[in-house]
């Protein structure tokens, strides 16, 4: 007889820039990276609800050649030391490096990752053993709410990035599942609503 397979974990999928960080357009210097000072606390307390927290970020400035692979690696280990310097971490990081009118050959194209394509957390759910009906995706585009409607997840919009202006912005088809001012309030909502 087998024993039955472990529950899956819900998560919450975070947008990275606007978000959890100020949208400095294309960041391509570490220095340039500024955490909203409500991301630590509002991570914090999704782990300790035991979310799975997981960053899905576009970021097409590889396939334009504004910074490299490895740039994006070593910026996601900067954000995980200041997050652990306050309690806080992130379970994974997912990104999608593709542009159709990308410079680099190799990253100039369409594909499944590039939101609010499916890809990035398909991919995190199975390789994290993730429940994406159980989830939410946080984000200040209409890209991570077409994202959340792709998946199945539900979807909070932030006004913090752009989200003032894309909050304006969405449609019925499209709507958020709530529209909050920043991830703390973001945070409180799914901590309420789970």
């Amino acid at each position: 007889m087998t024993a039955p397979a472990p529950p899956r974990r819900p998560a919450v999928f975070l947008d990275r820039d606007g978000t959890i960080i100020e949208d400095v357009g294309y960041l391509n210097e570490i220095q340039r990276m500024v955490l909203f000072p409500w991301s630590i606390d509002a991570i914090r307390a999704l782990n300790r609800a035991g979310f799975a927290v997981v960053v899905v970020t576009n970021q097409s400035g590889v396939a334009r050649k504004y910074f490299a692979d490895a740039f994006v690696a070593e910026t996601h280990r900067a954000l995980d030391e200041q997050l652990a310097a306050g309690g806080a971490r992130v379970d994974a990081y997912y990104y999608c490096p593709h542009h159709p009118d990308g410079t680099l050959a190799e990253y100039s194209r369409e594909c499944d990752c590039r939101k609010p394509a499916p890809g990035l957390v398909e991919r995190a759910a199975r390789d994290l053993g993730l429940d994406v009906t159980r989830s939410f995706v946080v984000g200040d585009t209409r890209r991570d709410v077409g994202l959340a409607r792709a998946v199945g997840a539900r979807a909070i919009l932030v006004r913090t990035g752009g989200g003032a202006i894309e909050e304006t912005r969405l449609s019925p088809a499209l709507n958020a599942d709530v529209v909050v001012d920043n991830l703390a309030a973001a945070a409180s909502w799914i901590l309420m609503h789970r």
